[in-house]
């Protein structure tokens, strides 16, 4: 796990969870940036927003984009996490959010921002704490954001509101978490959907040039409740206990792509899909620590519950134009020409989906001489409930389509060894769990429901600590099953498999007074090992970079210099990466620059004031961000922040 905190949220002047994230080689995003979702490669696996937890708990955080205003750290786990956290998918990671909470000291702070190339973006965040100890604590951040992007035609309204509530006793703690957002996109960047498969890849548009109708939008409303308490029964056990609800609302019309030509010739499908995802999380637990001998133990069992229902038709045509478009010189229609007034709405959708993740999870960490030796062993029993109903309308609307129960026990074995106080080496054994797929109608097991996928991981890695800088190294190998028709005997079958190999270098710390360094390379082979009719063995997987690159840097100028002055940058690679499974299409590698200043004084008040600037996307070049899953995303463009943070 690596976590980012607060500090550097501000200083990197980062607006969404992506922002956080692109810290870390194992990660890179596969969404373009003026669009209106956020979603992830990690360790080459496609992890999206709807993936990400809040506080431990799924299906609570915004399926679709986090804003930045109410987390206290962000935490990324590589790997897959069956035992840690249940539910399915995340087979390369998960991503954590941790909510703020109040200071000891009173907080009154306000940060006003400007993004070229016309956004101003307020934000206040107040927290204060009561009682005769403290013990009460309330955090506020609110924040709104609006105006013109860098990308033309392209804006965004963004409103976000966190409440963060806590109380710590000696024994007994609780919290309360209520968010909002919302998020308006005029002119929303769409992924390209397809590239004709006997085409190369063209060259990546001007990253400026937006493809869009300037009638296009997307607008979402988010809303979230949640909680937490733990009481201490012993002072080494404690029980807690969490839950929390969600619900997310989406209407948008949007362009639909597929590329025709090296030239850049696209035809274009505009689609709407009204869309309402609800969340339910919750879990109860016990963990302790105690001795049995010379052996120490720290024991934990939990049973959780995560449900997520999807309201939605999925893409509704509508009667909407198709026309051919080209991505270097886009046709635009008329305003007027599709009209939106009685488009169906995020609330009016019949349910599409229902899963339930149940599960119950137990593991003991045991450990020797003063924690030098460390043997975890754990496992997860858990059962997958996923049900469809029929959406079209028609009497069979509302119906059950399908249904899958399934269960299976997933285990997970770590040992840490710890020859002196800072070196470390580990090696882990641990799961993901997926509902695993039913056989389409064409086959001749049609409607043959699977077990559950499993994907497996195993990991072998150090960690040195020198004091003011730590270094990392990993070794780790996932594998990934998954299903495909043998065109031979026309049978579905779960017999595909994708492995991917990989090698982590981090660095972070101060090596140097004055100096900070954060950032890492990561080397992944990622190979298809058995497709279908063998067709694709031992290519690489599509959208995955063999190498990624980051580092982020700061220098404090010397105080007779320029006291309170500090020079940021970051450098970000991503190698070539292959679009399909044949590997006969791909995009080049790039690299992006970042650099800053941030300049620290002392106000009026006797309190610090923050001026920070960032150029991101410094030498303004164009690029394929991504060539994940299908989709092809556009790099942004060269982007100004300036703002100032002024505590009360």
């Amino acid at each position: 796990m690596k976590g980012y905190t607060e500090k550097l949220i501000n200083d990197q002047q980062a607006r969404s969870l992506s922002d956080v994230v692109l810290n870390n080689p194992s990660v890179r995003n596969d969404a373009p940036p003026f669009s209106e979702r956020d979603s992830y490669f990690i360790r080459g696996f496609s992890v999206t927003n709807l993936d990400t937890a809040f506080d431990g708990l799924f299906y609570l955080a915004n399926p679709r984009r986090t804003f930045t205003e109410g987390l206290e750290r962000v935490e990324v786990l590589l790997g897959p996490t069956a035992l840690l956290s249940g539910g399915t998918g995340r087979v390369g990671g998960t991503i954590n959010l941790i909510p703020k909470r109040a200071f000891d000291e009173p907080l009154t702070r306000l940060t006003t921002t400007y993004i070229s190339d016309a956004q101003i973006w307020t934000h206040a965040d107040i927290g204060r704490r009561f009682g005769a100890f403290n013990e009460w604590g309330v955090r506020f951040n609110g924040a709104y954001r609006n105006g013109a992007t860098p990308l033309d035609k392209n804006a965004i309204e963004v409103g976000v509101a966190a409440l963060g509530l806590d109380y710590r006793g000696e024994r007994f703690r609780a919290s309360v978490d209520l968010n909002h957002s919302t998020q308006n996109v005029t002119a929303p960047t769409s992924l390209f959907n397809a590239v004709a498969p006997n085409i190369p890849v063209p060259r990546a548009p001007n990253n400026r040039r937006n493809t869009s109708n300037p009638f296009e939008y997307n607008d979402s409303r988010y809303n979230m409740a949640a909680g937490r308490i733990e009481y201490d029964v012993l002072p080494e056990t404690t029980i807690y206990a969490a839950g929390g609800l969600s619900r997310y609302n989406e209407d948008f019309l949007t362009s639909n792509y597929r590329v025709t030509s090296v030239t850049g010739q696209a035809s274009n499908t505009l689609a709407i899909q009204p869309l309402e995802l609800e969340g339910f999380s919750g879990e109860v637990g016990l963990r302790s620590r105690f001795h049995t001998g010379f052996v120490g133990h720290q024991f934990n069992v939990a049973a959780a519950e995560a449900v997520n229902k999807n309201y939605s038709r999925g893409f509704v045509p509508f009667s909407l134009p198709s026309y051919t478009t080209n991505i270097y010189d886009p046709v635009y229609l008329p305003f007027g020409s599709v009209p939106t007034i009685n488009f169906p709405r995020s609330n009016q959708q019949p349910l599409f989906t229902e899963l339930y993740a149940r599960s119950v999870a137990v593991a003991d960490t045991l450990s020797l001489g003063d924690d030098r030796f460390m043997l975890t062993i754990g496992g997860r029993f858990q059962e997958i409930d996923l049900q469809s109903y029929a959406t079209r309308p028609g009497p069979s609307q509302g119906n059950l389509a399908t249904s899958y129960r399934e269960s299976r026990f997933s285990p997970a074995y770590a040992l840490v060894v710890r020859p002196t106080e800072n070196l470390a080496f580990y090696g882990n054994y641990i799961e993901s769990l997926d509902a695993g797929p039913s056989a389409p109608a064409t086959v001749v097991n049609a409607s043959e429901v699977f077990a559950p996928v499993v994907s497996r991981q195993k990991e072998v890695g150090a960690k040195y600590d020198f004091g003011n800088v730590a270094l990392t190294a990993s070794l780790f190998e996932i594998e990934q099953p998954n299903a495909f028709t043998d065109t031979a005997t026309n049978r579905f079958t779960l017999s595909g498999l994708q492995r991917n190999r990989g090698l982590e270098l981090n660095v972070f710390g101060e090596p140097v007074a004055g100096v900070r360094l954060l950032g890492g390379v990561t080397f992944i082979d990622a190979t298809l090992v058995n497709t279908a009719n063998r067709q694709f063995d031992g290519n690489t997987a599509p959208g995955v970079p063999d190498t990624a690159f980051n580092l982020y840097a700061e220098y404090d100028l010397p105080p007779w210099l320029a006291a309170g002055l500090t020079l940021t940058g970051r450098a970000i690679y991503t190698s070539r990466m292959f679009y399909n499974q044949a590997n006969t299409q791909s995009v080049p590698d790039w690299t992006r620059f970042d650099a800053g200043l941030r300049y620290v004084f002392e106000g009026t008040n006797g309190k610090p004031v923050v001026v920070r600037a960032t150029v991101q996307n410094l030498l303004d070049d164009s690029y394929w961000a991504s060539a994940a899953r299908g989709y092809l995303a556009v790099g942004a463009p060269r982007t100004f922040i300036l703002s100032a943070q002024l505590d009360f």
